[in-house]
């Protein structure tokens, strides 16, 4: 093994990754100076020549792991803090077209107030579905949201069910009284 001053290794031997500072052969053992990566704690071994083989020289840059969680990790954390730099976020993860009355209603209305509690009403087709699903989507985004109860007049319940699905991708359970019976 071509192993030079500045390198770092992994070893059964040493608690954590280090970098090499003095390696020096003493006959059939060696001399092994190192700095420990994480706590910068100095070690220095005298080694037989079967840990010298146990060595593992890490390649710089190199990443060994699962390629797809890496990305999926990335992802999360960039959705998660997404609404930080787009206030308008949800709109671009929604299949909708709101109207300037819904996005005023949401993020200058709902998304302002402490502590979010509402009852959404208005004229029929003004929009209710869309406000409330913006509302829950950033809401999500967010993790300010831990449960959802959305009553509906009974002649709607499924109309809100199939919107909320197609243009939000939300999926509710409707409960109905002989259901809680």
């Amino acid at each position: 093994m071509n192993m030079k001053q500045g390198q770092t290794i992994e070893a059964d031997f040493l608690p954590e990754p280090s970098v090499v500072i003095l390696l020096q052969a003493f006959g059939s053992s060696y001399k092994l100076i190192a700095k420990g990566e994480k706590n910068g704690t100095f070690f220095d071994r005298t080694i037989t020549e079967n840990q010298f083989k146990s060595i593992v020289l890490v390649e710089e840059g190199s990443y060994k792991g699962d390629s797809h969680k890496a990305k999926i990790a990335i992802e999360a954390l960039r959705l998660g803090l997404a609404y930080e730099y787009d206030p308008y976020f949800t709109l671009s993860i929604s299949r909708i077209d709101p109207l300037p009355h819904q996005l005023e209603a949401v993020y200058d209305c709902f998304l302002k107030i402490p502590q979010i509690r509402f009852l959404l009403a208005d004229d029929p087709g003004a929009g209710k579905t869309i406000m409330a699903g913006l509302l829950i989507k950033e809401l999500k985004i967010r993790g300010l949201i831990k449960r959802i109860l959305i009553v509906t007049p009974a002649n709607l319940t499924f109309q809100w069910q199939r919107e909320l699905k197609d243009k939000f991708r939300e999926h509710f359970e409707v409960i109905r009284g002989d259901s809680l019976r």
